[in-house]
């Protein structure tokens, strides 16, 4: 079965269904070795099964439900070994992750599926019935992925995340209310760890139904049993997070009123937990949710912080410092009982079991200050700053906790102190830059007992190529990654300030970060750092001095060669934000024609390795057979290449708005592509080529007229798209070319008049997925009139039919133009506006309600309606009577 399996890998999809008539053969080796016990090679043979399934799992259709059967049958064996139960229950949670259909279709699947993981969950704590063991074991992070429980509680997870509610969520609720009403606590055990793998991936179907989900679990929470009371914490902050915003919004009184006592449970473990889930609440909470809660939750935090066990002091602290995050200035009440508890923990000299809990006051203490802010604090900012850098002098062992911790409390207090945080760079920087400069640490391994001894290794990950192994050591690389992070906040926070230190990050840290290809997250960190130091050093030495150029100059060339097409495209995405951020920054004219044209070679690999993709795709999607659903690493695959082309539209606007027409000669070059992008099925690659056009119509004014044969038939068709998105961009576009264009667009916009009032006309052309298509069509038809009159037929009759696209209440762009397109028709008394007066008074008192026109706008919309009242004898009170009490609270505020 092995040998199989392996071969069937190696061989092409479409010459793999000539051996689906091996299946029933191959799945008849199974039941002989179940019948003899032998736990070992049944094992082997589910774990071939398992590699068919993930290339192909309908090879097993006409088969599949005797395969449910007997794969049932032995998880429920408890004479098997407890591997070959999960390598079974492992073989049918594979189907559901590659074949959701084929499973549902399945009438034993699902229901047994959920009996199996269910009992699987039960089997916990067995020489443990009264939790003694559990509850005296301080070592709260045991390795436990190998026992049952876990692997059923995984399962469910899966299952709930691959076939949905609609599907999990009868057979479970059938188990669990019965299972919560057993006197074996492993049984109320089991159905709150269900609730908790299961609200992710049923999330939609349960939000609706919470009040009954939490009459469940919070009754857990005072059980008898301290391991029942702990998965009822651990479900509530499951769900918290699960369930984020809706718990928050309307559960806070039944979860915190009823989690808040178990701080004060007799087991450590238990309040320790509560603590947790507490955090998982308080971080998605508002401040004004937390406050009439804060009392009671700081009087049982603060005892907890009085805990014997030095586990629950730190959760404690962790605790606290969420709630300091979420409640900002409300904690300020607290800071006077809080703030010396914790400078006594850092002032005092402690021995090594207590660097962690000193690590996570740390945390608290910059947490409560960011919350409070420096004027609150005081002089206990400075002296905080001060008790740092004493610690930071302290640390001698290369493993002390303290050290990362430090790292973001520095940063932490740089946000807080803002520019009197630059006396304490000389301290901070130097192991800032020790971390972040940091080589990858790189073994090559030859033979077997190497990989076994690396694998055993903590912080390493192994990685193989060309019949080697590579071992990268993963924890170094991620102490790199954090010190970018940090880097960028400076930058950041400081600008100027900073600039010493900008030429030495650039050459020893950032730029070659870009290129780091041995951690993708230091490449992205890299990438934000450019853009920051490029801003940091230009406000220090101003925009053209002959020190930015030579800066700009190195940075440009390096940024240029990393935009070459590469294998992990949501880094190159990143190195496209990068790039188009830091242009951005040098502003106009930053870029030489040669720079230019090297974009756009870069740009042009790029293209053509993602329709290579596309092509690839739709190749594999052909070949699919019935039930089979797209891979999770098809379905990412495809939104990192929507982000990508995002990006790059991004980078092109930016050129194009920097560079203006200068851009056109390297840009043509690509023509071939938007011709193919822009007639494409594919609507992410019709946007695509839409977006790019309208550029060209607003940076490049009358010399986009040069590529009228590959705009305006584009145009035309976008806003008649199915897709809002698209008919949006071509709205936007003609509108743009009726403002920009000059007098070469002139006819053309005005033909399009028609298809844009069609666009306002749309069905359903007022809710969520139309209305910034509707919105734009209404914005680009007072551009038309406003610029291009003198081609429309009939303006009046156009200017009447325009009235009824109004109002503009959720796009900020559009709105101004229309509106002070309307107020420019007001001052001129136009018949249709005076005859439509009423209409018009309530389009502007809902923009000024939704905040689309503000500031000077706003003021001048608001002026212009006052003159219409006086024009059209209108009575405003009456009309604003029919409205919202807070577009009239608005709309008064501007006529008083």
């Amino acid at each position: 079965m092995e040998a199989f399996a392996s071969f069937f890998r190696s061989i092409e999809r479409k010459s793999q269904k000539k051996y689906y008539g091996a299946v029933a053969e191959i799945l008849n080796i199974l039941p002989p070795l179940k019948e003899v016990g032998d736990s070992d090679n049944l094992s082997k043979a589910l774990v071939a099964l398992i590699e068919l399934a993930e290339i192909t799992p309908t090879m097993f259709k006409a088969l599949f439900h005797s395969l449910v059967q007997f794969n049932i049958s032995v998880i429920q064996d408890k004479d098997l070994g407890d591997q070959v139960r999960q390598n079974a229950l492992e073989l049918m949670a594979t189907f559901a992750d590659y074949n959701a259909a084929m499973c549902k279709k399945d009438p034993s699947y699902t229901p047994d599926m959920v009996t199996q993981c269910l009992s699987l969950m039960t089997d916990i704590g067995m020489d443990d019935d009264d939790a003694a063991e559990w509850n005296a074991s301080e070592d709260l992070d045991v390795e436990e992925s190998d026992l049952n429980h876990v692997a059923g509680e995984q399962c469910m997870d899966r299952l709930a995340n691959k076939l949905g509610g609609q599907t999990v969520l009868p057979p479970t609720f059938n188990w669990l209310p019965r299972m919560m009403q057993s006197s074996a606590w492993r049984d109320r055990h089991a159905a709150l760890m269900a609730i908790s793998a299961i609200s992710e991936g049923c999330r939609d179907l349960m939000e609706g139904e919470l009040d009954k989900v939490l009459a469940l679990v919070v009754p857990a929470l005072r059980d008898p049993h301290p391991r029942v009371r702990w998965a009822g914490c651990n479900a509530l902050g499951q769900m918290s997070t699960d369930f984020a915003g809706t718990m928050q919004e309307k559960y806070h009184n039944i979860v915190l009123t009823n989690i808040i006592p178990v701080l004060d449970s007799a087991e450590p473990r238990v309040q320790s937990h509560a603590a947790a889930a507490l955090v998982n609440f308080c971080e998605e909470a508002q401040k004004t949710t937390l406050e009439p809660y804060l009392d009671g939750l700081l009087d049982h935090l603060l005892r907890l912080l009085r805990s014997p066990k030095r586990f629950v002091q730190e959760q404690a602290l962790s605790t606290i410092a969420t709630i300091a995050d979420s409640a900002e200035t409300a904690f300020g009440k607290y800071y006077d009982t809080l703030m010396p508890l914790l400078f006594n923990v850092l002032r005092e000299e402690q021995s090594k079991e207590f660097r962690l809990l000193r690590a996570k006051a740390m945390e608290c203490a910059t947490l409560i200050a960011l919350a409070v802010g420096k004027q609150r604090m005081g002089q206990d900012a400075l002296d905080l700053v001060q008790l740092l850098g004493h610690i930071q002098s302290n640390i001698l062992d290369a493993d002390d906790p303290q050290s990362q911790y430090l790292l973001h409390c520095w940063g932490r207090m740089c946000r807080v102190l803002g520019q009197d945080f630059i006396p304490y760079l000389p301290s901070v920087m130097p192991p800032l830059m020790e971390l972040a400069s940091a080589k990858a640490d790189i073994q090559l391994l030859d033979d077997e007992e190497q990989i076994a001894s690396f694998e055993q290794e903590e912080g390493w990950e192994l990685v193989p190529l060309k019949g080697k192994v590579i071992g990268i050591k993963t924890s170094i690389l991620e102490d790199k990654h954090m010190a970018i992070e940090l880097i960028v906040v400076y930058a950041q926070q400081l600008v100027a300030a900073f600039a010493p230190y900008v030429l030495e990050i650039m050459q020893n840290v950032s730029l070659p970060g870009l290129a780091f290809f041995f951690h993708d997250p230091v490449r992205v960190a890299s990438a934000k750092s450019v853009p920051m130091l490029l801003n940091s050093y230009m406000k220090a030495h101003g925009e053209r001095s002959p020190q930015m150029a030579k800066l700009w100059e190195l940075t440009l060339e390096k940024i240029l060669e990393v935009l070459a097409p590469e294998v992990s495209i949501d880094t190159l995405a990143e190195m496209y934000q990068c790039f188009y951020e830091s242009v951005e920054v040098i502003g106009k004219d930053s870029l030489t024609p040669m720079h230019m044209q090297n974009f756009i070679e870069a740009a042009k690999g790029t293209l053509l390795e993602y329709q290579q993709r596309v092509d690839k795709r739709l190749e594999e999607q052909q070949e699919t057979e019935d039930g089979e659903e797209e891979s999770e690493d098809t379905l990412f695959a495809i939104e990192d290449d929507k982000t990508l082309l995002s990006d790059m539209n991004k980078a092109f606007h930016t050129i194009f708005k920097n560079q203006g027409s200068s851009f056109l000669p390297a840009w043509s070059r690509l023509l071939p592509f938007y011709t193919t992008f822009i007639t494409n099925a594919d609507s992410t690659q019709r946007q695509w080529a839409l977006c790019i056009m309208d550029d060209v119509l607003e940076f490049c004014g009358d010399q986009s007229w040069t590529y009228q044969d590959h705009i305006r038939q584009p145009l035309m068709d976008g806003m008649r798209d199915e897709i809002p998105a698209n008919r949006q961009a071509a709205c936007y576009g003609v509108g743009i070319a009726a403002q920009k264009g000059g007098q070469a667009w002139s006819s053309f916009v005005a033909e399009c008049l028609p298809t844009l009032f069609q666009v306002c006309q749309v069905r359903n052309a007022r809710e969520d997925d139309h209305v910034f298509a509707t919105e734009n069509a209404c914005a680009s038809i007072s551009k038309i009139l406003q610029s291009n009159a003198a081609k429309v037929p009939n303006v009046q009759d156009v200017v009447a039919h325009w009235l009824n696209t109004l109002p503009v209440v959720n796009d900020e762009e559009a709105a101004p133009y229309a509106y002070m397109f309307l107020a420019r028709l007001i001052d001129q008394s136009n018949p249709a506006v005076l005859d439509a007066a009423d209409k018009v008074f309530v389009s502007i008192a809902l923009a000024l309600e939704a905040e689309t026109i503000q500031g000077q706008t706003a003021a001048r919309v608001a002026a212009a309606a006052k003159t219409l009242v006086q024009n059209a004898s209108l009575d405003a009170g009456r009309i604003l009577a029919t409205l919202s009490p807070e577009t009239q609270q608005t709309v008064q505020a501007y006529f008083i």
